[in-house]
């Protein structure tokens, strides 16, 4: 786990340098110079592309991590595999631009009613989506040579630094927002150009394929798998962007816009499980390899408490300090109508987080092709749940399909892998963890009615009083959640890290 977590370290300090710029664009200029409607915009389109991007992808950001290991040959520069992860998204992407072209028509009807603006500017999912694609392809690429850090700074940096030119230059009217969409398609390209010179600087990578070095088994496996792939992606794709479709769609683009600050929100609490993730993956990848199912369970463990550790103790700071957020953002009183979207899309985040290993160590096992039987009944239970709750509760009936779906899924699925593979990703660290988390919620509210009102009131300027407030009470909480983690054992790998941060104080 040394590796992993100096990684996944690294990756999640390019991720929050990431969501600072994220923060201040979303908060304070796109809140700010940006309709309600103009920000739904925005986000079906980035939405559209992604669903695009993955489908068209064949599944080879997966493929390409269970495959790699085959391959791993540093002498021969890995037997021109790169080349393939480049040449099979491409026949995706003008397999599914095709296809996107024969259904546009349907498409247009459904968002023509509510969301007519984003009809005008569908033709642009097409380019982002090419983009989208192969940044996904390079980052991999890197991922499995065991460097994150830069490709997370590109994705999570970069273009959130490109997109906030891109705002700014909105904002003050330097483009209209025919520019602006334009412009956002153009900080995807760029980035996807960074990742391959990066990728190339790394000096291992050879884009020559060899076509000899396929085996008879290695290709008819494969095949099978992408065309498994390919099935499941129609519905893994969609899920992540089912709420944006279903809400822009049934309640117009300015409902979705009030909703996409709601989810960025939620969104920080998975930021490091993007690091995480993607540097366990290949571990875990060349353990199903070798059969080595007790490293397997091990690291399946580790990774899920890790993952539980941090997503639920971001999630304990938002949550205490959603109504400052929403305060101190401009045209808060408009978004803080999706407040509870927040806190239902938060628990949904810790849930997924915490045990979408499961379906990693699934997806890499013989028995892969049942993840396919979980993630349709994954999509059909959360466009059901939809379709009902929708129009009872509005963006709150589209968090709740999302809670009830995964909640389904997982449970399904991590009953499955404790049978079939022996392996969950489950353990008591993370019971303890959730007390000590719903401990520090109790503590929380006690501060905020017994203490919170009369530090406020110490202040003229009642805003103040309130950011003064949380700062206190946010920094005490923390120190607290900190200290008793630490002294529980909870994780000895925190532990470590806290260890060291303790001696390099004491040497300062």
């Amino acid at each position: 786990m040394g590796i992993v977590v100096r990684q996944s370290i690294k990756g999640s300090i390019m991720n929050y340098l990431g969501v600072l710029v994220g923060f201040i664009t979303t908060f304070f200029i796109v809140t700010k110079y940006l309709t309600t409607e103009e920000v739904g915009l925005t986000r079906v389109l980035v939405d559209a592309s992604i669903l695009l991007s993955g489908l068209a992808q064949l599944g080879t950001s997966t493929s390409a991590m269970r495959y790699y290991p085959y391959f791993k040959d540093e002498k021969e520069r890995d037997h021109g595999f790169f080349g393939w992860s480049v040449i099979i998204p491409f026949v995706g992407f003008v397999i599914f631009s095709i296809l996107f072209f024969i259904f546009k028509q349907p498409i247009e009807n459904y968002f023509s009613q509510n969301s007519e603006l984003f009809v005008d500017y569908i033709y642009f999912v097409i380019p982002m989506s090419f983009f989208m694609m192969y940044l996904l392809v390079f980052e991999t690429n890197s991922n499995l040579l065991m460097r994150i850090v830069v490709p997370k700074f590109i994705r999570e940096v970069g273009i959130r630094l490109m997109t906030l030119v891109v705002y700014l230059l909105y904002a003050f009217d330097v483009i209209n927002l025919n520019g602006m969409v334009i412009s956002l398609c153009l900080t995807y390209g760029i980035a996807t150009l960074f990742n391959i010179i990066y990728l190339f600087s790394l000096k291992k990578v050879s884009f020559k394929i060899q076509p000899s070095f396929v085996t008879k088994w290695l290709r008819k496996d494969f095949i099978f798998y992408t065309l498994f792939l390919i099935a499941t992606s129609l519905a893994g794709n969609l899920i992540p962007v089912l709420n944006t479709f279903f809400v822009s769609g049934k309640l117009g683009l300015a409902v979705a816009g009030v909703n996409t600050i709601a989810v960025y929100i939620a969104s920080m609490v998975e930021i490091p499980y993007r690091s995480l993730a993607a540097i366990s993956r290949p571990h875990i990848s060349q353990g199903m390899k070798d059969n080595n199912m007790l490293e397997v369970n091990t690291m399946t463990k580790n990774v899920s408490l890790h993952q539980f550790l941090a997503s639920t103790f971001i999630f304990f700071l938002i949550w205490i300090n959603v109504d400052l957020i929403y305060n101190i953002i401009p045209n808060g009183n408009v978004y803080d109508e999706a407040k509870f979207v927040v806190l239902i899309l938060s628990v949904v985040k810790v849930i997924n987080t915490s045990l979408n290993v499961g379906a990693t160590v699934l997806s890499y096992s013989k028995y892969y092709y049942y993840s396919l039987l979980f993630t349709v009944v994954l999509t059909i239970t959360a466009i059901y749940m939809n379709i009902k709750l929708i129009p009872i509760w509005g963006m709150e009936g589209a968090a709740m399909a999302s809670l009830i779906s995964y909640i389904v899924y997982y449970t399904l699925l991590l009953t499955f892998i404790n049978w079939k593979i022996k392996v969950s990703p489950l353990s008591m660290r993370e019971v303890y963890t959730l007390i000590i988390i719903l401990t520090l919620f109790a503590i929380d509210w006690l501060l905020q009615n017994y203490i919170s009102k009369y530090i406020i009131s110490l202040f003229d300027a009642e805003l103040v009083g309130r950011i003064f407030d949380s700062v206190i009470r946010t920094s005490a909480l923390s120190v607290l959640g900190i200290v008793i983690i630490y002294k529980s054992k909870i994780s000895k790998q925190v532990n470590n890290i806290i260890d060291k941060f303790l001696s390099m104080l004491k040497l300062i």
